[in-house]
């Protein structure tokens, strides 16, 4: 618990220096600034995540799944995946899936930066959602889903300028990874189109809609994912109780947009695009909260919060009105990013308590070995 808030503060301070320059005279300088506090930033991150060892809900699943893949058995993950693992052991000599994990650790940090960086109007404050929110420590926990959301995240570029064809292609890529996030193509650009008042009250019509008729989409649901039918999963994160984290987040959010509305969403097309995002994500929270596993449905569109918040922040002119929006996020952020370290041992994330193999005699030879150890 220490060591992450350490973590948070100290790459906190490298991302205040990271800003936009804006007078020709400065924007070697300032350019010079940011690539040398963003490379501090992905530097610290990368290696409290590569030095990681069983830290993560599901970290011995991806060292069993990563030894089927080497020799040829049976699984259930992504051929993009199964690939990159492949390459990984083979240019390591045996199954090193300490490798496996800097590697997806270093892709997904990267392309998050990247598109804190690119897309949002204050990346400080996305950066301090994305630590506090406890983002970038879940990504610890289920690695492929991580790096698919991540891409998800970039993707949202291509939809604000109607390059569609690139999105699609882009979520494609993602999908080798983690097929759910396919969900995305029809979601976003269903939040792309131009939503009337009246519709909104059609989407909370239709959320009651589908709690109602829930074993019917249900039935539909396990056509499409068959493998889920009679498993543990249809019981897993079920039920507005596990989704009142979530349900909690964006009925904040959905505060502060209608309060800021005006000035920072009505006429404001990215804004307008993560604030459906959030509407929609309310509605699958609640008229959805049967569907097993929800949230990771539910993550596709509340991430990009990381780049509503600081847009609606960055479009308020009131100075007075500006300190309060900002003492909000503040503290709800705090709030938040405690209740996190709160949850964060406990199953379905364990991230804590933190690990290194830095400190660990491994003399493994084999997969029964890394078992023993994992196990013991």
């Amino acid at each position: 618990m220490i060591l992450y808030t350490f973590v948070f503060f100290i790459t906190m301070l490298a991302a205040l220096l990271v800003r936009r320059p804006q007078p020709i005279y400065a924007a070697s300088r300032q350019k010079l600034l940011n690539r040398v506090s963003l490379a501090a930033i992905f530097g610290v991150l990368f290696l409290l995540c590569a030095l990681r060892i069983e830290v993560g809900n599901d970290y011995i699943t991806y060292v069993q799944n990563a030894h089927e893949i080497y020799v040829g058995g049976i699984t259930v993950t992504e051929p993009g995946y199964n690939l990159v693992v492949k390459l990984l052991f083979m240019i390591s000599g045996y199954e090193n899936f300490l490798l496996v994990f800097a590697f997806f650790g270093c892709v997904t940090i990267y392309i998050f930066l990247r598109s804190m960086y690119d897309q949002s109007k204050s990346f400080a404050m996305s950066f301090m959602l994305f630590m506090a929110l406890g983002i970038y420590f879940r990504s610890f926990t289920t690695v492929r889903y991580y790096l698919a959301l991540a891409i998800a995240l970039y993707s949202i570029r291509y939809v604000l300028n109607r390059q569609y064809l690139r999105f699609v292609l882009v979520i494609l890529i993602a999908a080798l990874f983690h097929k759910s996030v396919l969900i995305v193509i029809p979601m976003y650009l269903f939040c792309a189109l131009t939503w009337k008042k009246w519709f909104c009250a059609l989407l909370v019509a239709a959320s009651a809609a589908l709690y109602i008729l829930k074993d019917y989409v249900m039935e539909i649901a396990l056509k499409l994912y068959p493998s889920y039918r009679d498993t543990i999963y249809l019981t897993m994160g079920v039920g507005i109780r596990d989704s009142l984290p979530a349900l909690a987040r964006c009925s904040l959010v959905l505060v502060l947009c209608i309060f800021c509305y005006r000035e920072a969403i009505k006429d404001n097309k990215a804004n307008t695009l993560y604030f459906n995002m959030t509407m929609l994500s309310f509605v699958l929270y609640t008229g959805g909260s049967f569907i097993p596993m929800v949230s990771r449905f539910g993550y596709y569109l509340i991430t990009p919060q990381i780049l509503l918040i600081p847009g609606i922040y960055m479009s308020i002119e009131d100075e007075k009105k500006r300190k309060y929006v900002l003492f909000a996020i503040l503290t709800a952020s705090a709030l938040y990013f405690l209740y996190f370290l709160y949850t964060a041992s406990k199953p379905g994330i364990a991230v804590l308590p933190y690990r290194s193999w830095l400190f660990t005699d491994l003399e493994w030879n084999n997969i029964e070995d890394v078992l023993t150890y994992t196990n013991r």
